[in-house]
């Protein structure tokens, strides 16, 4: 089974929409018990990074997710879900994230529109188990006006043209996330959930 982290705040029912589709069992909860002992988890999370810190702090789920992190678990963080993943944002001031990932989220420093609305193309930067099936150059749907900015250039997985390259995606062993939403990417982010799915030991139904 699946947590799909509810603190409150995030994309829940279009995320929820797209593991039912799959076929994937999950549960959606904000119970630190059955986050601890589901096979995966999935962060998700829109709006502002410090709403979103705030509210998971105010479910005590802080340092829950650090430790699933830390025990090298299946984990899947989505827009914000993956900027709460660094150690900190400059959005509307500065705020401390969950320090998982070293590195900072900036906004775009380009003169293209700001936010980032509708779909772009993915550079696959390194073998992902997230990323089988999915094509080099392949377009995921994006909503955004900050990005991640790794200190660890090894940790991107893929990166995405927008005025410049920047980090779409990340990955450090079971952890990947993405800025941009698998659950509104049509084809490529539903076999992006199903490799997540199927890296938790769940079966999945066939698209």
């Amino acid at each position: 089974m699946i947590a799909l982290i509810d603190y409150g705040i995030g994309n829940l029912g279009s995320v929820s929409n797209a593991l039912r589709f799959i076929g994937c069992e999950f549960e959606m909860t904000g119970d630190p018990a059955v986050i601890g002992a589901a096979d995966g988890a999935i962060l998700p999370g829109v709006g502002a990074f410090g709403d979103c810190m705030a509210a998971l702090r105010d479910h005590g789920l802080e340092d829950v997710v650090r430790g699933y992190i830390a025990d090298d678990r299946p984990f899947l963080g989505i827009c914000v879900g993956l900027q709460m993943l660094f150690e900190e944002s400059l959005e509307m001031g500065r705020h401390s994230g969950l320090g998982v990932i070293p590195g900072r989220v900036v906004r775009f420093t380009h003169n293209l529109k700001i936010p980032q609305i509708g779909w772009n193309q993915l550079d696959i930067r390194q073998y992902c188990p997230q990323l089988e099936g999915v094509e080099d150059g392949s377009y995921v749907y994006f909503v955004h006006s900050y990005h991640v900015v790794p200190e660890d250039g090894s940790a991107i997985a893929t990166t995405t043209e927008y005025g410049y390259q920047f980090a779409s995606a990340v990955r450090r062993g079971n952890l990947f996330a993405t800025q941009f939403h698998p659950e509104k990417s049509a084809d490529v982010g539903l076999r992006i959930l199903r490799n997540f799915a199927e890296s938790c030991g769940g079966a999945v139904g066939e698209q």
